[in-house]
């Protein structure tokens, strides 16, 4: 843990004003980061590209197993973030890395708000899963007995479009919510002592002040992460560990 640590009684941390220079900067600092440990960005990718290659590997099999590596993704993740945080902060303050004390603080999460805010992620996702399932009965539901997964022309009929459409608007409006409530909590949560639900509404309250500069955040790492999946997934080993060591430094630029 950080001498920054937040005791009882101690203020709340305030929002700082970021601009896009900082996005340059954090991505910068995120792959120094990575370039000076990259055995670590590579430990906790893996465990993103081994789930993404089982999803499309168990995608046309049983609907149980794929259910449960979707849900094992939102819980899972906030941990391995954690790894890549508290390797960027071992580097900023200048103490050694090892193994031992940076898997030992992603093991000691286990007992602190984390998991909370993993199990609103978790939640948040099924909600999520349930909707989506419900927009698509309500719009394709007379499509039943065409297999969507090899008649695409559905998708071009009326219904079909509306569908799409309506999925795209309520996937953004879910995918902010999580960024909104994920993007500063989670590396708050590790250097702080801070309750979760304190952390979730910081992290609002973050994205808030500085709207314009965090969606563009928000963008980049849709954006990279989207592109590093294109050639099996193989891309997300330079993306995310880059992008979680940015994170952090975000998330020190954010706050004050």
């Amino acid at each position: 843990m950080s001498d920054t640590s937040t005791q009882p009684g101690q203020s709340v941390p305030q929002v700082a004003r970021i601009n896009m220079k900082d996005i340059r900067d954090v991505l910068a600092l995120g792959l120094r980061d990575f370039r000076a440990a990259p055995q670590f960005g590579a430990f906790f990718s893996m465990v993103y590209v081994l789930g993404g290659i089982g999803l499309v590997a168990l995608g046309a099999g049983t609907m149980t197993w794929t259910l449960v590596l979707s849900l094992g993704f939102p819980l899972i993740a906030p941990f391995a973030a954690v790894g890549l945080y508290e390797v960027s902060r071992r580097l900023e303050a200048g103490q050694p890395l090892d193994w031992r004390s940076v898997l030992g603080v992603v093991l000691a999460e286990r007992k602190r708000q984390v998991p909370w805010i993993g199990a609103i992620i978790v939640i948040a996702f099924l909600f999520w899963t349930f909707l989506a399932h419900m927009i698509f009965a309500l719009f394709m539901g007379l499509s039943a007995i065409t297999n969507i997964s090899s008649s695409y022309e559905a998708f071009l009929t009326t219904n079909g479009l509306t569908m799409l459409g309506v999925e795209a608007i309520v996937g953004f409006a879910f995918a902010l919510f999580m960024f909104c409530i994920a993007v500063v909590s989670l590396p708050l949560a590790l250097d702080r002592e801070i309750d979760f639900v304190t952390a979730m509404l910081t992290s609002i309250k973050v994205v808030k002040g500085n709207f314009p500069i965090m969606f563009v955040w928000a963008v980049v790492i849709a954006g990279c992460v989207l592109i590093s999946m294109i050639p099996i997934f193989l891309g997300l080993f330079l993306s995310l560990p880059v992008l979680g060591h940015a994170s952090w430094h975000m998330y020190r630029r954010a706050l004050k």
